[in-house]
């Protein structure tokens, strides 16, 4: 319900952009006045800080220092979620009061920076060069448009592969050679898959993550047969390797695994014992208020490898808005965000990997072995790729439709062609 709201939001906002109007009252620009003097409001929009007491202490630490460069200027933070993120952008550009700094993830960057709502940081020496250098290389393609840079790298959400070692033993599987291809996982995963006497399944063999949609497990069983999703803006799915993983997909669905299913904890259900392998997020806590060391200790974590070894990876990425009137105060506060102690603390609030170099061996990394495996794989990363600009709506048109061809309401090689087509 709110991606629609905030697409329709954002289409009213990006005629006010393209009018230049915009009834709001905002600050007078500091552009060019010197940091020591300059005056107004820094308005921040970013969902990497819970609004939870440890999340506005972390975000205090970063205004405090901050204000060591601009003292005299007031910082106004809007603790958003990725359910509202685009809805509050796009009302705060309709209502011509634009934030300053705003973050965003992977495949929000092109719909925006194509509509000139954020600001190429070219001009603040921000290159692929810089990011090589400093951040990970693997998020420039969700950081760039038209071959410049529009935001700069907070986190790496990164997604890995579980298996529970006491299922693979029990099926008699050897938890030390996990599957990898597609095809050696639906193999496996039929073998690992439980059911009762009347044949319903109790333990699935392989949980999909796709209870919300189909899209990310799609986009990641893509790519590890060496296919990115876009190239250039352009869909590269509509064609054989493309139908083979949306047809996979159908296979696994009510075979090794209810459509649908989750749990009350919203956890990945290999953690919990009900699969004995899935895809799981960048992060997991082994102790007694997680899910337990014994837990911990059943579980191996490998990568996907259809012809090429890849690991899922989303991320944070901080942008200027094009309408700010302190872009300059807004570099330096990205430049604030991005110092290793704040993203070490990013990291551990969000349980992702920190956006900079040796992040194998950041805090959040040494914390526990599946964020020790994500970090030391993002040189295998992938993920959409360079969407196109209307990639906000396309997103929401993967899940459905996706979901329709997997369930079998829809001719799955129609389906891809229609979302290629909806794609241009």
């Amino acid at each position: 319900m709110r991606r629609g709201v905030g697409l329709t939001l954002l289409a009213t906002a990006l005629s006010v952009v393209v009018s230049g109007c915009g009834s709001g009252v905002i600050d007078k620009s500091t552009d060019g006045v010197p940091p020591a003097e300059a005056t107004g409001t820094l308005r921040v929009l970013l969902p990497s800080y819970p609004p939870s007491a440890k999340g506005k202490a972390e975000f205090q630490k970063v205004v405090d220092e901050f204000h060591k460069t601009y003292p005299k200027m007031k910082v106004e933070p809007d603790f958003a979620t990725y359910k509202n993120l685009n809805e509050k952008m796009s009302t705060s550009i309709a209502a011509g009061i634009p934030y300053d700094v705003m973050v965003t993830g992977v495949g929000w960057v092109q719909p925006f920076a194509s509509k000139r709502i954020f600001e190429d940081l070219g001009k603040y020496g921000v290159t692929p060069e810089v990011i090589k250098d400093k951040s990970i290389e693997a998020l420039i393609p969700a950081a760039s448009y038209d071959g410049n840079l529009y935001a700069y790298p907070l986190l790496a959400d990164a997604r890995a592969v579980a298996l529970r070692k006491s299922a693979f033993v029990e099926a008699g599987l050897d938890p030390s050679k996990p599957p990898k291809s597609l095809d050696e996982l639906k193999v496996a995963a039929e073998k690992l898959t439980k059911r009762d006497k009347d044949g319903n399944i109790t333990r699935s063999g392989f949980d999909l993550a796709s209870a919300s949609g189909f899209r990310q497990s799609f986009v990641t069983f893509l790519a590890s047969t060496g296919t990115p999703l876009y190239v250039d803006g352009e869909p590269n799915f509509d064609n054989q390797k493309g139908l083979d993983t949306l047809l996979w997909i159908k296979s696994m669905i009510n075979n090794v695994q209810p459509y649908g299913q989750t749990n009350a904890a919203q956890q990945p259900l290999v953690l919990t014992g009900e699969a004995a392998m899935g895809i799981v997020n960048g992060g997991v806590d082994c102790s007694d208020e997680g899910i337990g060391q014994k837990n911990c200790d059943d579980l191996e974590f490998f990568r996907f490898d259809s012809g090429q070894e890849i690991e899922y990876v989303g991320g944070d990425l901080a942008s200027i808005g094009s309408r700010a009137r302190h872009k300059d105060a807004a570099w330096t506060f990205i430049q604030t965000l991005t110092t290793k102690s704040s993203l070490d603390a990013l990291a551990k609030l969000n349980k992702k990997i920190p956006a900079y170099q040796d992040a194998s061996n950041s805090p959040q990394a040494k914390s526990n072995p599946l964020s020790q495996f994500v970090a030391d794989g993002l040189k295998y990363a992938v993920n959409e790729n360079e969407v196109p600009g209307n990639w906000l709506e396309m997103r929401g048109n993967f899940d459905i439709q996706l979901t329709q061809a997997v369930l079998g309401q829809k001719d799955p090689a129609k389906v891809l062609h229609n979302l290629a087509g909806q794609s241009r």
